[in-house]
């Protein structure tokens, strides 16, 4: 028996994907949390073989837990399931120590598929990841601007290319304003941008956003 444990904020979501999971057979959700803190709980008190992990968490992001997850004595098997497309994250999230990354739109066979591929210790890679991937190897170590950004500054860059105010953001990343502003001036410095029009034409033409 496979076993699996989430962390994800949204209960219903937690649900749904339980339900699906425990129908498989060979798959069996043995603890749930909803932050980072709930899940440091869940290391200490349960033994489970895959980590399912949203990007999106109150306090410390998905990003931020796996640099921490790094550090764990045992290596820990994570699949990142979340809303954000591949384009955004994927390659981050694997830099980061992810071994699959799923939008939470994928089909439960798939994401079904994507546990058990990391339980047989196999890195879980969807066509569109791959090709990602293997676009940044023919350009000779040469990364486009965002690429170099910090996980906290890129998830400013996304957020300030969808319309989302300062004081939103903050709220989102368990951050200060005054904070997000650093993130936002040193964002515009590094894509040498000067304004959020020509930011979000900058995600745009990048396919970071829709």
């Amino acid at each position: 028996m496979i076993r699996v444990a989430m962390v994800d904020d949204h209960a219903l979501i937690r649900r749904g994907l339980r339900d699906s999971l425990n129908d498989a057979g060979d798959i069996s959700v043995v603890g749930e949390a909803a932050d980072y803190g709930e899940l440091r709980e869940l290391l200490r008190t349960i033994e489970f073989d895959v980590l399912l992990l949203d990007i999106n968490l109150p306090g410390r992001s998905g990003l931020d837990v796996l640099h921490s997850l790094a550090d764990q004595p045992v290596k820990i098997r994570v699949l990142v399931l979340t809303m954000h497309p591949e384009e955004q994250y994927a390659i981050r999230a694997l830099k980061a120590g992810a071994m699959g990354y799923l939008n939470k739109s994928a089909d439960p066979a798939q994401i079904i598929t994507a546990i058990r591929t990391l339980h047989a210790g196999r890195k879980f890679i969807t066509p569109a990841i791959a090709e990602a991937l293997a676009e940044r190897l023919s350009v000779d170590d040469t990364h486009a601007p965002h690429e170099r950004l910090s996980d906290r500054e890129f998830q400013t860059l996304i957020r300030l290319a969808s319309g989302k105010r300062l004081s939103d953001i903050a709220a989102e990343l368990s951050l200060s304003p005054k904070t997000v502003t650093v993130y936002r001036t040193r964002v515009m410095e590094k894509l040498s941008v000067q304004t959020n029009a020509e930011l979000t034409a900058y995600c745009l033409r990048n396919g970071l956003i829709d």
